[in-house]
């Protein structure tokens, strides 16, 4: 029997032709990145190769680390294997990794969104015979608003905040969704301040993208500076005692799990925007349509749902088992039991 240009164990993604691991969970000697939150990128490689953008991510967290960079499209062959990195348009430098093997073409997505979010280089469609998707949001139930939309959303919920003397404190995780809020929050509404952990990230990404002037929270900042401005903050800060001086505050909440009846009035949060750094339903199917791969492979999310669907459309398709969770530790996390609510909204 033939073996995969591509195979699954208790490591990560391998190539065994190439001797390296795409995404890997286990400390290996060469490892392939597609982007830089902690359940793809993890310490303890031998090497690292990902996109160039993803380098100051990676070494921001993970300290010194072997590491080169790539751009976009660059072919670097290992053992007679073809690799390049396309964007996924997730986060910034998020990465799909294209394999070649004598004509054989395997596409590993990690983490990806087709909607252009004017921070992440935007998805790019990769034709292949095999496609490897992430499956966070597979349920038919999600259906994203555009984001300009949503956009508008969390900027007059911040205005008519201001206007009642409350500030807004709105999370989202440190890598990824607290810039993309940033990115298109309207600062002539009031100032912006940020958490430390989302201060520490954004002045990582600050030098590849446009982003408005921030003000750090120190323990100078007093309540009366805050009043009616927006304050960026990880989910972890929610019940903190870091949170009490910003009073009175309102809370917001930027995430896909936004969806999910009863996801605010458990996390005990004031407004939900849903806004998913990830495909919806659509985006995967269409994402996949557009691949012209007969194969998929479906994993980290409803994966088992997904590629049942897939196999009624007639894909030969499956699923793997993978150590892929969610983005950083203020992950966007599905509820227990939860049913999303009619449309996603």
């Amino acid at each position: 029997m033939k073996q995969p240009l591509l195979a699954f164990n208790d490591k990560g993604i391998y190539c065994a032709r190439a001797d390296v691991y795409l995404d890997p969970w286990r400390a290996v000697p060469k490892a392939i990145i597609t982007h830089g939150h902690s359940d793809h990128s993890r310490w303890g490689h031998g090497s690292y190769i990902t996109h160039h953008l993803n380098i100051p991510i990676i070494t921001h967290r993970l300290g010194e680390i072997n590491v080169s960079g790539k751009e976009w499209g660059e072919t670097f062959t290992i053992n007679g294997v073809k690799f390049s990195f396309h964007p996924a348009g997730h986060i910034v430098g998020s990465a799909q990794v294209r394999v070649e093997y004598k004509g054989e073409v395997w596409v590993f997505t990690g983490d990806y969104k087709t909607e252009d979010d004017g921070l992440a280089t935007p998805y790019e469609v990769v034709k292949c015979h095999t496609f490897i998707t992430e499956n966070t949001f597979g349920l038919p139930c999600f259906k994203w608003l555009p984001q300009a939309e949503v956009m508008a959303d969390v900027n007059n919920w911040w205005a008519q905040n201001r206007a009642d003397g409350f500030t807004s404190v709105l999370f989202g995780y440190t890598l990824g969704k607290a810039q993309r809020l940033l990115k298109h929050l309207d600062p002539s509404i009031g100032k912006i301040y940020t958490h430390g952990a989302v201060d520490n990230m954004t002045e990582v990404i600050r030098p590849m993208v446009d982003m408005p002037e921030t003000i750090r929270i120190t323990s100078d900042i007093k309540k009366e500076d805050l009043k009616g401005s927006m304050v960026l903050a990880p989910p972890s800060a929610h019940g903190s005692p870091w949170i009490k001086k910003l009073t009175p505050y309102v809370t917001g909440s930027a995430s896909g799990w936004m969806a999910f009846r009863g996801a605010r009035r458990r996390r005990a949060i004031d407004k939900g925007f849903v806004l998913s750094d990830h495909c919806d339903w659509q985006g995967l199917l269409e994402s996949i349509q557009a691949t012209g791969a007969e194969k998929i492979i479906c994993t980290h999310g409803y994966s088992d749902i997904f590629s049942t669907y897939l196999r009624e459309l007639g894909y030969d398709a499956r699923t793997e088992h993978t150590q892929y969770e969610g983005d950083e530790g203020d992950t966007e996390t599905k509820e227990p039991g939860e049913v999303p609510e009619e449309g996603g909204l």
